[in-house]
Formats: structure tokens, sequence, C-alpha cells
């Protein structure tokens, strides 16, 4: 996917410009610099992921943190939360959304895009099912998510898998 397919993926969910998010599993950023250009210059984003070699390849203004998105971290009030390609690595996923809900401000917004698998394989060991989003695998959560204690989205697109 190139870059206008990323931004195309997450628009919808997006919202207003501005405001302070975070990209929890941001590898080297390609969402998080999709997220950044629906976003505008005014926006705080602040990437997460364990990986700090993946971290330094997103460079701009957007703030790196080496961390484990499935540990506490110190991030509240959010705008919103885009989670591209991450969830399938966590196997107990219930816990990562309930302190996902805790770090969005009150109508915050949960962007999720993940593979169509419906079984685990070696590049999606854990995959986000069909029934736990309640559309089609692979359909990205564009808006708010009902895992993370907020109002289901409907369906908005699909990513390949």
């Amino acid at each position: 996917m190139n870059h206008a397919d990323l931004v195309a993926l997450i628009k919808d969910g997006v919202g207003e410009r501005g405001g302070r998010w975070a990209d929890l599993g941001a590898g080297e950023g390609n969402f998080t610099r999709a997220l950044s250009d629906l976003l505008g210059p005014e926006a705080h984003i602040t990437a997460v992921d364990k990986d700090a070699g993946a971290l330094r390849a997103i460079g701009g203004n957007i703030e790196t943190r080496v961390a484990d998105f499935t540990k506490p971290l110190d991030l509240h009030d959010l705008d919103g939360i885009v989670m591209a390609n991450s969830l399938h690595f966590v196997r107990d996923k219930q816990p990562v959304l309930e302190a996902v809900q805790q770090m969005l401000r009150p109508g915050g917004r949960l962007i999720v895009v993940e593979y169509g698998a419906d079984r685990g394989n070696p590049w999606v060991p854990h995959p986000f099912p069909a029934s736990r989003s309640g559309r089609g695998a692979g359909a990205s959560s564009a808006g708010s998510s009902r895992s993370a204690g907020r109002r289901r989205a409907r369906p908005r697109r699909r990513h390949p898998g």
C-alpha cells in the first residue's frame, strides 16, 4: 500500500484536524505519517513501539516513545488512537482495549486496522476475529470501538490480508 492508500484507509475515522493522538504499535510510522497528514501541523502525535530502530524512521515533529503498548503508558485524554496492524500480536486483547479506553477522552476515537485473517499464522499470530469487530475480517474500525467502551462504528474499508 502506498501513502495515499493509508491516508484513505483511516481518513473517515479521524474527524477534526489537530488534537492529541497516539499510534500504538507504530513501527516505522507508515500510519503515523498518514495520521499526521490528516491532522495537520497543529496536532500532537505520540508514536509508541517496542522497536527503537523502527521509531527512528519516523522523524518529523512526531513524539516517539519506546514502550510496549500492552503495558501501562502515561497517555491520557487523547482525542484518538490508531492501532494499525498491532493488535494481532496480542493474545489477550481485552485488557489492552480496556487500557486504551482509559487513554481516550470522552468521545475519543479508536481506529483499528487489521489484516483479514481468521486463523493465526507467522505474520498474524493472534488475529482480531470478525466476531470481535462485528464486521468482516480485515475491516478497519474507523471511528470509535465498542470493544473500547465506545459506540460501534460502521464498516469503512477493508485492509487486504
